[in-house]
């Protein structure tokens, strides 16, 4: 299963670029998309240029048939106000030449300018044109030099015409970057041929404002984009860096107490990693601690018994006395138990978290478990002349989550701690019940009870508190500890408190989560 999760979160070329790198590419990357629209440009220009040729045509074919209906003496006034009115240049060639144009004797309606005469803002925008064009690949519209001569070998599309072609358009790209449209058109009914020609700068100055507006948008999205990739960045980065740092910390071990961030304020994904770890890192603190402790309690409680077996095997080489030898013998094998009793509680109090965080819980009827061992504690009972009653649970109405051999161990512990307190001829009483959504447990003796002041150090590791009359060593003080650490694996708790019913003893008080049957 980890490895799975590994392959789900392995990171192949991206792993080697920080966060920050990752969130800067993926939203220039984004970006880059929409520069894609410089492409929409280069449509919007072709649709508009095709507009224009196609509304030269037009124009070039009808002023060609008014033309040549009207008198040839009111052709060159007819000439000169339908250019004026049309902003165009209009030409009339016959076989021999130029014989009309509506320029003559009028003023012109198009300028062709000089680009070496012109600002160099002019020529900064020429360049941004020709980086235009080369982005998305624009058509090379062939040249136009203006000349002076005017004939046919300047105007192809004329030639065609007079030489019984039909409409004839062309463009061409004046010096100063602007399209230059040229439309040649038959006078019908005659050897003669209209020429329409206009400098389009209305086509580029479209572009350019279309442009200008997408690169100022395009501009301030990059500007956006980049403070809040840095932004996203800073907010997620950085403190990754410092809980990286923590950790590294943790992990090192130098320092006693590990300053992990809260981030109290932040309640997104960061801010409960941020706490998961400050808790982590509590909790392994507190596992140290308790380890280390656990440790030194180890080693004192061995060395008790190891250093009364060893005084009691030192004394039986020079001991002669057969009454003797046999009393320290019976030490011997009291240390021996002694020691099996303590190494068997270790070993189970120091693998109960690593078993139960393993274990699956399935339902436990408490009720039906405590009735099934009871004929064990009974026969205890009887032997110290205690007797044990069970108020037992409506079957099915005390079910919790668990597991069963565990919880018998934490009732049987606490059951052998009730029959050490209880007087002979007195009574051991276990109870169980659902209130609310808990089962509690109850196990209450007629003992002394146990003092205020140490209800919570009963629970502590090799505490012990022996009955009056029991040998010294008849308990490894691990009881009520493991008892505590399986009901924390379980979610439950415990408690002890006095009797409710006023009289002498103590009533250990158990809480599980309980789980609805049908």
């Amino acid at each position: 299963m980890q490895r799975n999760d590994e392959r789900d979160l392995r990171l192949r070329w991206s792993g080697r670029l920080s966060i920050k790198r990752r969130i800067l590419i993926v939203n220039i990357f984004a970006l880059a998309m929409l520069a894609g629209s410089l492409f929409y440009l280069d449509s919007f220009r072709g649709r508009i240029l095709d507009s224009r040729v196609a509304q030269a045509e037009t124009e070039a074919r009808m002023i060609a048939h008014a033309v040549a209906v009207a008198p040839p003496e009111a052709r060159q006034d007819l000439l000169v106000a339908l250019g004026r009115e049309s902003q165009t240049r209009l030409r009339i060639y016959t076989a021999a030449g130029k014989v009309a144009d509506s320029w003559d004797g009028a003023r012109p309606t198009y300028v062709l300018r000089d680009p070496k005469a012109e600002s160099w803002t002019k020529d900064i925008a020429r360049w941004l044109d020709r980086g235009f064009d080369t982005v998305v690949g624009g058509p090379d519209l062939p040249a136009f030099e203006p000349s002076l001569e005017d004939g046919l070998s300047v105007w192809p599309e004329v030639r065609s015409v007079l030489g019984g072609g039909r409409d004839v358009t062309s463009v061409r790209r004046a010096p100063e970057g602007t399209p230059f449209l040229s439309a040649a058109a038959p006078l019908p009914g005659t050897d003669m041929a209209l020429l329409l020609t206009v400098n389009a700068r209305d086509v580029r100055t479209a572009v350019r404002a279309e442009r200008l507006t997408l690169g100022i948008v395009l501009g301030l999205t990059i500007i956006v984009s980049v403070l809040l990739s840095l932004f996203l960045a800073r907010t997620i980065a950085r403190p990754l860096r410092r809980l990286a740092r923590a950790a590294h910390r943790v992990r090192l071990g130098r320092d006693r107490e590990v300053s992990v961030p809260l981030l109290p304020a932040r309640r997104d994904e960061i801010g409960l990693l941020a706490r998961a770890l400050h808790d982590m890192t509590h909790s392994l603190r507190y596992r140290i601690d308790a380890t280390e402790a656990f440790a030194a309690d180890v080693t004192h409680e061995l060395k008790n018994p190891l250093a009364s077996l060893r005084s009691a095997v030192d004394s039986l080489e020079r001991v002669e006395n057969p009454a003797l030898r046999r009393q320290l013998l019976d030490v011997v094998r009291h240390d021996v138990r002694r020691l099996d009793r303590l190494i068997v509680d270790i070993a189970e109090t120091s693998r109960l978290d690593a078993e139960l965080s393993r274990t699956n819980f399935e339902p436990v009827d408490i009720g039906a478990m405590i009735e099934t061992v009871m004929p064990v504690w009974e026969s205890r009972g009887e032997e110290r002349g205690v007797s044990i009653v069970f108020a037992r649970p409506r079957r099915g109405t005390a079910v919790v989550m668990g597991d069963e051999s565990r919880l018998v161990r934490v009732f049987d512990n606490l059951v052998d701690n009730a029959l050490s307190f209880a007087p002979k001829g007195s009574l051991v009483e276990i109870g169980a019940t659902a209130i609310g959504d808990d089962v509690v447990v109850t196990v209450q003796d007629e003992g002394p009870g146990v003092p205020p002041d140490k209800r919570e150090a009963i629970f502590n590791r090799f505490h012990s508190i022996r009955p009056d009359g029991e040998a010294f060593g008849g308990h490894s003080g691990l009881g009520l500890a493991i008892a505590r650490a399986i009901l924390d694996g379980h979610d439950g708790s415990i408690i002890v408190e006095d009797r409710r019913d006023r009289r002498h003893g103590a009533r250990f008080v158990v809480r599980l989560p309980g789980v609805m049957t049908a």
